[in-house]
């Protein structure tokens, strides 16, 4: 596959792109746009990495009123919500939901996903459903899963038997959910649990953390203190951590020496934190997403991530990772060119860091030939316009081919 007229970040110049059986061979810088034969004219778009969704639900995806509304908005009534559509579970029912939503991330640019699936569930229906999925979707998306207990590791009956069982049948990631144990004492105690599994089954950690608006839910410091003195480091994920929007200054500043020390990434879903938080609030009524650009600026990696489509939290959604940015940056006081120019990587670079696939991901000669190309001409375009995945290429070959939409003016102001 021949590439020709792509522009790639922080560049200015045009480049050509060839790739054999899947894999990029050439990158050159071209002298000026180009017209010879190829298999791809990007016409001077932007050719990137693909985006990466490294936090979504993929089980709940699609189940919005079923069987009733959330109508507080509160992450809790949304557990309650879930806990009942979780009865109503069926293979058949989890996987074409699955099926629908991992389309519709595929059309806008997604070749990358990080999953929470319940195992809250004695039967672990929903995990029974989607590992086999992984095979499936493999020649459109990475798939990772993590095995995540919404109602709480101790708190739930078996809790840390039905953890261990999905790793058997096949979850890559351990999670937990702290500030849902019944006590604080049972989220520090699972928190340590959760690192000692992962040391023993070698496997990535992404913990729902402090997903709260209680300034005094730090569990965040036990989950950064384990992954420093386990040696874990960047194999731990701390997500969400809203309750840090909370923490007061001198705090924040005594955790950040920490959170830089242990080397753990972080991931934010600005949509839904700002539809789910401060709910108990009167007002001033807190927003609730984390500390996403002093993460960044202390040098922490942070990523964005949708979290749900159409389910019980949240019942809008729709697969557009770029819509994430726009809400972070405008939540977030980063709405500086310098923002707007690096603001790509919170989908893309910073997700694969968290995924910990950086060493199959990039635009670069020996790696996989991966890419979207985007209706704009650089970060900054591509951030102001929300523009649309116009290619979605897999190991060379096209997923997705979209034409730019066409707009007829009736008047002429010029």
């Amino acid at each position: 596959m021949k590439i020709i007229n792509a522009r790639l970040r922080h560049s200015d110049a045009l480049y050509t792109l060839e790739c054999e059986q899947g894999v990029f061979t050439r990158i050159q810088q071209q002298v000026g746009p180009e017209q010879s034969k190829c298999d791809l004219d990007a016409q001077q778009k932007l050719l990137c990495a693909p985006f990466v969704e490294p936090h979504i639900h993929l089980d709940a995806v699609l189940t919005a009123g079923e069987p009733r509304w959330n109508k507080s908005g509160t992450l809790f009534e949304g557990i309650e919500c879930w806990a009942e559509r979780k009865q109503m579970l069926t293979h058949e029912d989890v996987q074409q939901r699955v099926r629908k939503a991992a389309e519709l991330l595929i059309s806008h640019g997604v070749q990358h996903i990080r999953t929470h699936v319940d195992v809250t569930d004695p039967e672990l229906t929903a995990l029974k459903a989607i590992v086999p999925l992984k095979e499936t979707l493999a020649p459109y998306l990475d798939l990772q899963i993590v095995a995540f207990p919404q109602e709480g590791i101790l708190s739930y009956p078996n809790g840390k038997a039905l953890m261990e069982q999905a790793l058997d049948i096949g979850a890559d990631v351990i999670g937990g959910i702290p500030h849902f144990e019944f006590t604080r004492e049972y989220g520090v105690e699972s928190m340590r649990w959760v690192i000692e599994l992962a040391q023993q089954h070698n496997k990535l950690v992404d913990v729902h953390c402090d997903e709260i608006d209680d300034e005094q839910s730090r569990f965040l410091e036990v989950l950064a203190t384990a992954a420093l003195e386990s040696g874990l480091g960047d194999r731990v994920t701390a997500s969400h951590t809203v309750a840090m929007h909370s923490y007061n200054n001198a705090y924040c500043s005594k955790l950040f020496r920490l959170l830089k020390m242990s080397g753990i990434n972080f991931v934010s879903c600005p949509t839904e934190n700002i539809h789910l938080q401060g709910r108990f609030d009167t007002f001033p009524k807190r927003r609730g997403i984390t500390r996403v650009k002093e993460l960044r600026n202390a040098g922490i990696n942070v990523a964005l991530a949708q979290d749900s489509i159409q389910d019980p939290w949240y019942s809008l959604g729709n697969g557009k990772l770029l819509r994430q940015v726009d809400f972070a940056l405008h939540a977030c006081h980063m709405m500086g060119y310098d923002d707007f120019s690096q603001a790509l990587d919170f989908i893309t670079d910073n997700g694969a860091k968290v995924m910990h696939i950086q060493d199959q991901y990039g635009i670069e000669v020996g790696k996989p030939a991966n890419f979207i190309v985007l209706n704009g001409r650089d970060d900054v375009e591509v951030i102001r316009e929300q523009a649309d995945v116009l290619y979605s290429v897999r190991r060379g070959e096209v997923l997705v081919e979209r034409q730019p939409a066409m707009v007829k003016m009736g008047v002429n102001l010029a």
